[in-house]
């Protein structure tokens, strides 16, 4: 007959949980160390990581993206156009606006003044010329009332700029007004290709059940033990009655 064995001693459940911890903690750190994988898009765009240290001991990763040469380039030029755009916006919002009757019928003058006195002043000019050519002289009655003639029109022309340009000056005004918020808008779209990177799988690493296994060792040293002593007190009761036989 063998040593007697002992029983065997419970598993600590502090040590076993910490074990487990410890286990879990390398597979997640483990994981991330697989996954983290480094991508260049067509464009040349980098997705990088560099691994750090928390205050715990475990590893940091920082994701981090570049754009390729020429597509900083594109955003840098985008971004310097916006704020230049922007400056711009800002000066004419902070310019006083307004579509009233005095506001439109200035307008309407300033545009008189650029477009129409021009063409007044050469048909006076001409006429005029044709006075003189004529043979009506400054001061006679005739070049007077010719004169008057002249000013009844060009009033007439102010007064039917005034009657049917409103829509033209009101239209004038708001695209001066708004064609730097178009711009603005139009370049919100355009610029820099965003990054195109792959799908990469995550890798999943099965963790270890200490717990487990620690559970199952001991299971298994008690039942070993448990049989050792069934078997033990069973020779022995054989024994006692093969004694009681005898005698």
């Amino acid at each position: 007959m063998g040593p007697k064995q002992k029983a065997p001693q419970a598993p600590d459940p502090v040590k076993t949980a910490a074990a487990q911890t410890q286990s879990n903690r390398d597979t997640a750190i483990t994981q991330a160390q697989l996954n983290a994988v480094d991508q260049v898009d067509a464009y040349g765009n980098k997705l990088t990581y560099s691994q750090t240290t928390n205050p715990d001991g475990t590893p940091k990763f920082t994701a981090t993206q570049s754009l390729s040469p020429a597509q900083q380039a594109l955003l840098n030029t985008r971004q310097t156009t916006q704020q230049t755009n922007a400056n711009q916006v800002q000066d004419t919002l902070s310019q006083p606006f307004s579509l009233s009757n005095d506001a439109t019928e200035a307008r309407l003058m300033e545009l008189g003044m650029k477009r129409l006195q021009p063409a007044l002043d050469q048909r006076r000019a001409a006429a005029e010329t044709d006075l003189i050519n004529r043979g009506i002289r400054p001061g006679s009655t005739n070049y007077g009332q010719a004169h008057d003639t002249l000013n009844q029109g060009e009033n007439d022309a102010f007064n039917q700029l005034a009657l049917s340009g409103r829509s033209q000056a009101v239209n004038e005004a708001l695209m001066e007004r708004n064609q730097p918020l178009y711009e603005q808008a139009a370049l919100s779209g355009s610029g820099t290709v965003a990054p195109q990177y792959t799908s990469t799988p995550q890798t999943a690493v099965a963790g270890t059940d200490i717990a487990g296994l620690v559970n199952n060792k001991y299971n298994a040293d008690l039942n070993a033990y448990n049989k050792q002593q069934s078997d033990l007190y069973g020779g022995l009761f054989g024994l006692g009655k093969a004694a009681i036989g005898l005698f």
